[in-house]
């Protein structure tokens, strides 16, 4: 019980030593010139951890410091600090997406001089897309309890990529995507590029590229059940447009949407965007694709316009693949480029 009493008082005595070093307002001398920077372990990960190198250049006189971060607290926790400077922490705390980190020498020794690496903080984004850290200040106390106060503005940004993503033809295509929240994962480290998509999904995709807002109209179709999730997305995208039934009362949000499907679907919405007509856009060139003569009737304008415009391409060189589900990564990739063109 005694030497726990001691290790309290030890604890409560340095954290008061550093708090009040802090706290004291004489300036530093000859300090003018010191520069700090601030470098990222890398850019991107699938388990969402990056540290973060904090460093001084021409540091006179370095007893103490306290850093302060902005970070998205929404969106990312502090794992753990640690400095190499001799002396005692102060656990980071987070409060109201800042980021505090202190440390202090102990006795009387002289402070850090020169080119010193101050710390490292690990943080770990929760979910995928770029996370922003801003470097704002740094307090530093020289050993005569002088201090002053510095402003880096260092930033660094860092994305976390959903692990099924890595190797993926379309990984940064959907990764821009997911920063602009068009697009969301399956969960928090999987997006599923190559599972196949509903005609309920892409229409929901669409308006939220488009940013429809709801409609108050009837549902025209009987197989969309009302409180089903796409209820609200199908009366708005048939009130755009954007998409039409397979029967007069039929939509089949539940199937998966081929390719020719999603062609028309992304040209009607490229005609709402713009207020134009699909019957009075014209294409410059022709398709080229051996299996042309499966394009289906009512889907040939839209595949050609599409191909043309760079709204699609062929599944091969050689192959539309009208008929073929469309998949996650081809859904996204295709939003990203109809977003691109109105913009």
């Amino acid at each position: 019980m005694i030497d726990m009493l001691k290790r309290k008082t030890i604890f409560t005595t340095l954290f008061c030593n550093l708090c009040l070093s802090l706290a004291v307002v004489a300036p530093v001398s000859a300090a003018d010139d010191s520069q700090f920077v601030m470098s990222a372990s890398g850019t991107e990960s699938d388990n969402g951890e990056f540290t973060v190198t904090l460093k001084g250049e021409n540091i006179q006189d370095l007893f103490a410091y306290e850093v302060k971060f902005n970070i998205d607290g929404g969106n990312i926790e502090v794992v753990k600090a640690s400095t190499a400077i001799n002396g005692f922490s102060v656990p980071p705390i987070v409060k109201n997406n800042e980021v505090t980190f202190a440390h202090t020498k102990i006795g009387k020794v002289d402070g850090e001089k020169g080119n010193v690496e101050i710390g490292t903080i690990t943080f770990k984004a929760k979910k995928a897309g770029t996370t922003n850290i801003k470097w704002t200040d740094i307090k530093i106390v020289d050993h005569n309890l002088g201090s002053q106060t510095f402003k880096p503005n260092e930033s660094t940004s860092f994305m976390k990529v959903f692990g099924d993503l890595s190797g993926h033809w379309a990984k940064s295509d959907i990764m821009q995507m997911v920063d602009k929240k068009v697009v969301e994962g399956m969960d928090d480290d999987h997006f599923a590029p190559n599972t196949n998509v509903t005609r309920a999904q892409f229409a929901t995709l669409l308006s939220k590229a488009l940013n429809l807002q709801d409609d108050s109209g009837q549902n025209p179709f009987a197989d969309v059940s009302s409180g089903s999730w796409y209820e609200s997305t199908v009366k708005k995208s048939y009130a755009a447009g954007l998409i039409n039934g397979v029967a007069d009362n039929a939509f089949a949000p539940e199937q998966n949407i081929t390719r020719e499907e999603m062609t028309a679907m992304l040209l009607r919405a490229k005609a709402y965007a713009t207020g134009t007509k699909i019957e009075d856009m014209n294409a410059n060139g022709s398709l080229s694709f051996s299996d042309e003569g499966s394009i289906s009737s009512w889907a040939k304008k839209a595949v050609v316009l599409a191909v043309d415009s760079g709204l699609m391409n062929g599944r091969t060189d050689q192959e539309f693949a009208p008929h073929d589900n469309a998949s996650r990564a081809e859904s996204v990739v295709v939003l990203k480029r109809l977003i691109a063109g109105l913009n």
